[in-house]
């Protein structure tokens, strides 16, 4: 028994198990690796990157446009020497700086005033005038010529340039361009913020103004892998990225990557923003499923402890009933079970009650004070008030000292109803002082015994007859009591 048990229990916990564990799996599988969403989700990433860029530096342009206009700007050109107004420049620079700190998130790393040339006249703490900016690049140029602020990505080796620059051109009284402001945030700081306020993964800025494609910045978070992966498998997409001015995007191994051209800076497609996403949502997502298979082995062990513990709780009584029976088998008369189990304790006081009656024994029925402890049925009932009436002796006449006859007048005298109620009451009150069961004793019956009773001894006395509850301690009698 013990071995169906725990047999049974173990293929129903692997089977719940080995079922869960490979529907978990599976779903998670699926889930994890879905590489439409998460292609989907890198360009969105990418594109989102990209456009965090050109709206900052949209911002930076349109507050250069403000304090171009300002007086300060033109009155800093205008000074009657070539060094005060390098002075004027300058000081106009540090002080614009200071304002840019309280506006966007970090001091501009350039801010410069260039005259209508596009040479600069001053700059932020630097000492540094006449280089012309507008022959580096083109994107001032135009703007000095058409009077329109504008931004790009300044990147020069030669010079060392690497920003996100704004410009705004100012004008002198006569409305012809007189100069412009520029502000350039260093694109690595910039990227960073980018990937902060976006994805949270690393960037890359990609220039593809050559014939290649060449990594000119990162966010602070650089990752190698992302810069290999630009430079070999995604070229093509951002090639493509930047010719067609659409995000684009290729799986790389174990990463999707995602270029997003900066169409709105400058000339345009000749830089983009590159970011990569993981190409599932979950590392190994297949094994995240494992722990259903260590919790079914603890299941398993828990099923063969427990499958133990029942079987030997089972298995013991019925082994002690199996080697009784083949006891009293073989001439063991007197063998019984003692057994305290809760599911077969019963079973064998039954069986010890049909060995007694087989064999002819009388059950000892009273409890340890020795008083009877079997219920008595109605047929044994009848057997006792028989008894009782037999033992009560011959019926008592009202002349013999024994009778009182206050109690034959209130005998007499007593209603038929409460009378019956009242000998019953005194029955089973006298019954359970001796520790005798009356559970099978019923008022009906009763009266109907005691009637019967009246009848038989009146005809013998000549006159009515009513009974009177007495003990002696060991048995309850019924006395007949003669009516006047």
């Amino acid at each position: 028994m013990r071995n169906k048990i725990i047999a049974v229990n173990a293929i129903i916990v692997l089977i719940v198990g080995i079922l869960s564990w490979a529907i978990m799996r599976s779903a998670l599988v699926t889930a994890a690796d879905n590489e439409a969403v998460m292609t989907a989700e890198a360009k969105h990433a990418a594109f989102g990157a990209s456009a965090k860029l050109q709206v900052d530096a949209l911002r930076a342009e349109l507050w250069l446009s403000t304090k171009a206009a300002e007086p300060a700007t033109l009155d800093a050109t205008t000074k009657g020497t070539l060094a005060a107004q390098h002075d004027g420049a300058r000081e106009r620079c540090n002080l614009l700086a200071t304002n840019a700190l309280g506006v966007f998130e970090s001091a501009p790393s350039l801010v410069a005033l260039v005259d209508a040339s596009g040479k600069i006249l001053g700059r932020n703490g630097s000492l540094q005038y006449g280089d012309n900016l507008a022959a580096a690049y083109e994107g001032l140029s135009t703007a000095l010529k058409t009077g329109h602020s504008g931004s790009d990505i300044w990147v020069n080796k030669a010079r060392n340039d690497q920003f996100l620059a704004s410009y705004a051109p100012f004008h002198d009284s006569k409305g012809a361009v007189a100069g412009a402001l520029v502000l350039g945030t260093t694109l690595n700081d910039e990227l960073s913020r980018v990937s902060d306020g976006t994805t949270g993964r690393p960037l890359v800025l990609v220039d593809g103004t050559g014939a290649d494609t060449a990594i000119v910045a990162h966010s602070t978070a650089s990752s190698p892998a992302l810069e290999s992966v630009v430079s070999s498998a995604a070229k093509d997409a951002i090639k493509n990225a930047l010719a067609s001015s659409h995000v684009t995007s290729v799986r790389a191994g174990d990463s999707i990557v995602a270029a997003a051209p900066l169409g709105g800076l400058g000339s345009g497609r000749h830089a983009a923003i590159v970011g990569s996403s993981p190409a599932e949502l979950i590392d190994n997502a297949a094994t995240l499923a494992n722990p259903i298979l260590g919790a079914m082995v603890l299941g398993l062990v828990l099923v063969v402890v427990g499958g133990w513990l029942l079987g030997n709780y089972i298995s013991r009584p019925i082994d002690v009933l199996e080697e009784g029976l083949l006891a009293i088998l073989n001439g063991q008369s007197d063998k019984r079970f003692d057994m305290d189990h809760a599911e077969l304790g019963g079973l064998a006081f039954r069986i010890d009650n049909l060995l007694n009656q087989l064999m002819g024994v009388e059950e000892d029925t009273t409890d340890a004070e020795g008083r009877v402890s079997h219920v008595p049925s109605q047929k044994n009932f009848s057997a006792a008030m028989s008894v009782d009436d037999r033992k009560s002796g011959a019926t008592l006449d009202q002349s013999e000292p024994g009778v009182d006859p206050a109690v034959v007048r209130k005998l007499t005298d007593e209603p038929a109803a409460d009378y019956y109620a009242r000998i019953f009451r005194e029955y089973i009150a006298a019954k359970k002082a001796l520790g005798e069961a009356t559970e099978q004793i019923t008022q009906q019956t009763f009266v109907g015994r005691i009637q019967e009773m009246e009848r038989e001894a009146s005809s013998k006395v000549g006159k009515a007859v009513r009974y009177q509850v007495a003990s002696n301690g060991r048995e309850v009698s019924l006395l007949a009591i003669p009516l006047a």
